[in-house]
C-alpha cells in the first residue's frame, strides 16, 4: 500500500535507527489512516557526500527526506497529522531538529496501484480486499 522511501544526507543510519524509523512510519500510517500495519513498506537509501545540492551548493547539513506514495482519498487533516507524527518521531530518533526532516506525500489513485497481485482497494475497503489474499501470503505478513 503506502511506500515510504527514506533518504538521508550527511547522516548514517544504524540498523537500530532504520528499525525505529520503519516502526515510527508504520505506526503513524496505521494510526492516522486506519490501514493495517502490514500495508506500509519502508525503503532506505543514502545520498553520497557530493551528490546532494541545495540550490547550486553541496549540502553539508544532516537531513532526512521521507517520500511517501499513498492512496488518494484521505483528507488534508489526516495527511497532515500523519506527516506531523512522522516528523516528530524521526527527528527524535535521529537527534536532529525538525528543520532537518523533510516529508513529501504523493497521492495515487488505488486504481493505479497493484500490490500482492491485485489492484488496491479504496481507503476503508482494506478488510474486504485482505480476504482475497492467499492464506500462505497472509500468514507471512506482520500483524
Amino acid at each position: 500500500m503506502p511506500t515510504y522511501t527514506v533518504t538521508v544526507a550527511n547522516l548514517s543510519l544504524s540498523p537500530q535507527q532504520k528499525s525505529q524509523i520503519a516502526e515510527a512510519i508504520t505506526a503513524a500510517h496505521s494510526a492516522q489512516t486506519g490501514a493495517p500495519r502490514f500495508f506500509a513498506q519502508v525503503l532506505f537509501s543514502a545520498a553520497n557526500e557530493v551528490d546532494h545540492f541545495v540550490g547550486d551548493r553541496v549540502n553539508t547539513a544532516p537531513q532526512v527526506y521521507v517520500h511517501g506514495l499513498v492512496r488518494d482519498g484521505r483528507s488534508i487533516d489526516i495527511k497532515q497529522a500523519l506527516m506531523s507524527q512522522m516528523l516528530e518521531e524521526i527527528a527524535q530518533i535521529m537527534d536532529i531538529s525538525a528543520e532537518g526532516v523533510w516529508i513529501y506525500l504523493q497521492d495515487i489513485p488505488a486504481t493505479q496501484m497493484i500490490e500482492f497481485g491485485r489492484f488496491l482497494p479504496a481507503p476503508g475497503d482494506e478488510a474486504e480486499w485482505e480476504k482475497g489474499m492467499s492464506p500462505e501470503k497472509r500468514a507471512g505478513l506482520p500483524e
